[in-house]
């Protein structure tokens, strides 16, 4: 089924989300607040959500500031103001049940405002971040510099397209669709992201500055980590990181995804739509 589509207006922001429902909606199910991941939209949950749908659970996805069609402010994109967003957003929606699931930067948002607030949600998933420190990858210069996002800005949709497409020859078409919704069409037919570079530094500062493993014991509700593994050198940094979470996490679950891509949203839907079922099960 198609999502029903608006904005959300929070203080002083308007987010967009996107929201699913059941034909026949259970009220004691727990909803799924799905979080996106740096440079990214809400759109790339769509193929998550149907699957969610399917097993009887509703679910929302939101742009978060500065990305896809919500607000694009100047400031803001450090934790404190990020997560206040999704704490907002909590209490706007008005779900007394519900489990949020944030990929990449999402999750490191998730778990920021979960630390801050633990009555925040039942139940927190971490879908390849959440977990993410950056500082261990060396120096701010030497960061800024290997994630500085490449200069995609002025490139037809259509080769864009071809590129993802090639990255991922296994996506299904609706899963590189999805992922063109990560940029604003120009009427020349030539794309940009929603999200412009200063803001996206921004982000990348904030996150190379905090601390994840002063969060993890913060955090009082049960937590799921979905790590993708994809065999390389950085893959194996990260069994590190995620085993220190695990043993810093109170409720801590770990499935690992191996041979997915970091979008495993996008590359692994259905599987991970069906643990993500499981984790609602087993916290009741």
């Amino acid at each position: 089924m198609d999502p029903k589509v608006g904005y959300i207006q929070l203080e002083g922001i308007r987010l967009h989300a996107r929201f699913w429902q059941p034909e026949e909606h259970t009220p004691e199910k727990p909803v799924f607040l799905l979080v996106h991941g740096l440079s990214s939209n809400a759109r790339t949950w769509d193929l998550v959500a149907k699957y969610l749908v399917r097993a009887g659970f509703s679910a929302v996805a939101v742009d978060q500031r500065g990305h896809g069609l919500s607000s694009k402010p100047i400031d803001g994109y450090d934790f404190d103001s990020i997560s206040t967003d999704l704490s907002q957003l909590v209490k706007s929606l008005g779900f007394a049940r519900l489990i949020i699931v944030g990929q990449s930067w999402g999750g490191n948002v998730v778990l920021e405002a979960a630390a801050r607030d633990p009555q925040l949600a039942k139940g927190l998933v971490f879908v390849d971040g959440g977990f993410i420190q950056l500082r261990q990858r060396g120096s701010w210069e030497q960061v800024s510099r290997d994630l500085h996002p490449p200069p995609l800005a002025g490139l037809k949709r259509a080769d864009l397209e071809a590129r993802i497409a090639s990255i991922h020859p296994n996506w299904v078409p609706e899963g590189v669709e999805i992922t063109l919704g990560n940029f604003e069409v120009l009427p020349d037919g030539t794309i940009r992201p929603w999200l412009n570079l200063d803001n996206h530094m921004k982000i990348l500062r904030a996150m190379y500055d905090q601390d994840v493993n002063k969060l993890f014991p913060m955090v009082e509700v049960p937590v799921m980590i979905c790590p993708a593994d994809d065999g390389s050198e950085m893959a194996a940094k990260k069994r590190g990181w995620v085993n220190l979470a695990c043993q810093l996490i109170r409720d801590c679950r770990l499935v690992w995804f191996d041979g997915a891509a970091h979008d495993i949203h996008v590359d692994q839907p259905e599987t991970l739509g069906r643990h993500l079922v499981d984790f609602a099960g087993q916290i009741g």
